[in-house]
């Protein structure tokens, strides 16, 4: 019993002994000085950043640059002060430190039993207890005094790496997007036909179309059932432009509601009449926004580059009938075509 006690005495004190060694370092608030750091680096970085999206052709968000700029304006006005007063808090927390390393290294060296040393493990504890709470509580104040910048710029460096992220989809696509056109979101999903094999791939939305590409590895050759050959498919599907879109529903299904669908509703001279995608990793509810948004046009309103006037015009500008047959010119011209084709004659139009 004696021993069993001594070995526990033993572990409590080699405890003690790490949390000063932590506290060492915790009083000097270097974790809050790394936070600050970081926080540096990256509003140093927003401008940049945003710079680069530009240069990879996203022209919408014009708001961007004058936000990015801000957030750095108002991070050199508070970075001094904040530095400051980590300073001055753990000046002060390490004039507490000298007494708890004190009353630790009389535990150093100390036979592991009696009641003499568990009542100094226990003060020693009770004094790195108060100690920790003092560290926290400066540590809370300092926080308090630009959590609320560092949020704003936690959200605005997220939305620039989902942006770099769905130009990549755009380099990997199969497809061109038109002169003039922009995207603005995609996501990956499959498209549930109805039939046995439901195509799986991305989701793209640009201010112009909507746009539906294969891209998954399907098995070629199985034996017993397991897949020995594949081959990737990246396929375009499906392209309709947004103002063929008449309806948009978005839904939750599956296990628990955690199933994000979309329901798209066409005019009668698209492709298709109706498409039902399964979005992952997206708020259907999202998509249904956006897609709301890209149809009113209010991506145009928000542009940070304007768009060329020649090529607005030429849209203005398109012919409504053929001048070789005289048939009605039913399809949507889209920004950036160069020339559209009568469906009736097959007369090819320059725009």
């Amino acid at each position: 019993m004696a021993t069993e006690a001594a070995d526990k005495l033993a572990e409590e004190i080699k405890s003690v002994q790490k949390r000063v060694d932590s506290l060492q370092q915790a009083v000097r608030l270097a974790g809050l000085r790394d936070e600050v750091e970081d926080l540096d680096t990256k509003c140093e970085e927003l401008r940049g950043r945003v710079k680069d999206l530009r240069a990879r052709g996203y022209p919408f968000d014009k708001e961007l640059e004058s936000k990015a700029a801000g957030l750095e304006r108002q991070w050199r006005a508070l970075r001094r002060g904040i530095l400051s007063e980590i300073d001055a808090e753990a000046r002060s927390l390490r004039e507490d430190l000298p007494e708890v390393e004190q009353l630790a290294s009389r535990l150093t060296g100390r036979t592991p039993s009696g009641k003499a040393a568990q009542t100094l493990v226990a003060r020693v504890e009770r004094e790195m207890d108060a100690l920790e709470s003092k560290i926290g509580a400066a540590e809370r104040s300092i926080k308090g005094t630009y959590d609320q910048l560092e949020s704003e710029v936690e959200v605005i460096a997220s939305h620039i790496a989902r942006l770099n992220w769905v130009l990549d989809q755009v380099d990997e696509a199969s497809f061109q997007l038109l002169p003039a056109e922009a995207v603005i979101m995609t996501v990956k999903a499959q498209w549930e036909r109805g039939g046995k094999d439901e195509p799986e791939g991305m989701l793209f939305l640009t201010d112009q179309r909507l746009v539906f590409e294969q891209r998954e590895e399907v098995a070629t050759k199985k034996i017993l059932f397991v897949t020995t050959e594949k081959k990737t498919i990246q396929e375009l599907l499906l392209e309709v432009p947004v103002a063929l879109i008449e309806e948009v529903i978005s839904s939750k299904k599956g296990l628990l509601g955690h199933e994000d669908h979309l329901e798209v509703t066409f005019a009668d001279d698209a492709p298709v009449t109706f498409a039902h995608f399964h979005i992952d990793g997206q708020r259907s509810e999202d998509w249904k926004v956006l897609i709301g948004r890209a149809k009113a046009g209010e991506f145009d309103r928000d542009r940070a580059v304007k768009l060329d006037k020649d090529v607005v015009e030429k849209v203005r500008n398109a012919p409504t009938r053929c001048p070789v047959c005289n048939a009605p010119m039913t399809q949507k011209v889209l920004r950036g075509m160069d020339s559209i084709t009568c469906e009736y004659c097959g007369n090819v139009i320059r725009l």
